[in-house]
């Protein structure tokens, strides 16, 4: 196994920039930091049928929100919709941070996209962001006809930190007896106790290594024992079983592979359907960076697949 060539020339990119690690910025620094980057590494933004931002009523604050409707689809049409969550380590990323992706999976899968700014850390710890998801999922089935979607195919999904609060949401949408057709999760973080061998793996020379995981959790967390919380943990839940069918993306060079593997496997075990798709030369964040690495494609293309499956 070894790194695309794709991948070597965009850490030597990195490498030249010289810029500063995250985990060695103040979180406002290291979202301007994280934002700075979209017009290097993604593509240009997909025209779509519309695009709409608004707010939906959440327990404890309104929720920003930004609806896409994907191109060649009908103003009229009840569109199956993918509740998004973006990326970030639960402390950077926003609604245009994760836009690009979001117009793609709207045109390829067909769909609406309601992509979620949930609240970040640390200015809103755990369990703040896991609540906004769960949220924002219960309105989107609850409210079809405002955000003109079918209410009856309903997905979620998210990348990273995102992937984590999908994780989550599928299991907190269970438990309400609430269907969800799929669960699209891209790298998804699982388990926040770093127990896993990846962890040890990717400690240097990455976009996001061990340390930059302590830094997010440590921000993202009150205390030791939220890391048991299968809210935030979504690996440590009792049961998988009853939850919606998942595509999870997985790349190798990344600490959160083993768990993101592991998140598949424990899905499968407790009868849920799962499609695995594996990136041997990829890095963490990939996905977001189809302008330079090509293997980005690939990846949308099996997510905008496995919701468009569970579709019909």
């Amino acid at each position: 196994m070894s790194l695309h060539p794709d991948v070597i020339g965009l850490l030597d990119l990195i490498k030249a920039a010289g810029r500063p690690a995250m985990d060695t910025l103040p979180p406002p620094e290291a979202r301007v930091a994280f934002l700075s980057g979209r017009t290097v590494l993604q593509p240009t933004p997909a025209e779509v049928a519309s695009v709409r931002d608004f707010t939906i009523p959440g327990p404890d604050c309104a929720i920003p929100v930004r609806l896409y409707r994907g191109n060649g689809t009908a103003a009229e049409a009840k569109l199956p919709c993918l509740v998004y969550y973006h990326g970030g380590g639960w402390v950077i990323g926003d609604l245009d941070s994760h836009d690009v992706l979001c117009r793609r999976l709207a045109n390829d899968a067909g769909c609406a996209v309601l992509s979620v700014h949930y609240r970040l850390a640390p200015e809103h710890k755990f369990p703040a962001a896991y609540v906004d998801a769960v949220a924002a999922m219960q309105y989107a089935v609850a409210n079809p006809d405002a955000l003109g979607i079918d209410g009856t195919r309903v997905a979620v999904g998210g990348d990273s930190a995102g992937g984590n609060l999908a994780a989550a949401a599928a299991l907190a949408a269970r438990d309400a007896g609430i269907t969800l057709t799929h669960q699209a999760l891209i790298y998804p973080a699982t388990d926040m106790a770093m127990t896993l061998g990846s962890y040890a793996r990717i400690t240097e020379g990455f976009p996001l290594v061990n340390r930059t995981m302590v830094w997010f959790i440590d921000h993202y967390l009150r205390n030791e024992a939220d890391k048991y919380d299968w809210r935030a943990s979504p690996l440590r839940a009792a049961s998988l079983a009853g939850t919606a069918p998942a595509t999870v993306v997985v790349a190798a060079y990344d600490p959160l592979a083993d768990e993101s593997l592991a998140y598949a496997k424990r899905l499968e075990q407790d009868g849920v359907l799962v499609n695995t798709a594996y990136f041997s030369g990829m890095i963490h964040g990939f996905v977001s960076m189809g302008k330079v690495l090509r293997q980005a494609e690939n990846a949308i293309q099996a997510v905008a697949l496995g919701l468009r499956q569970s579709w019909g």
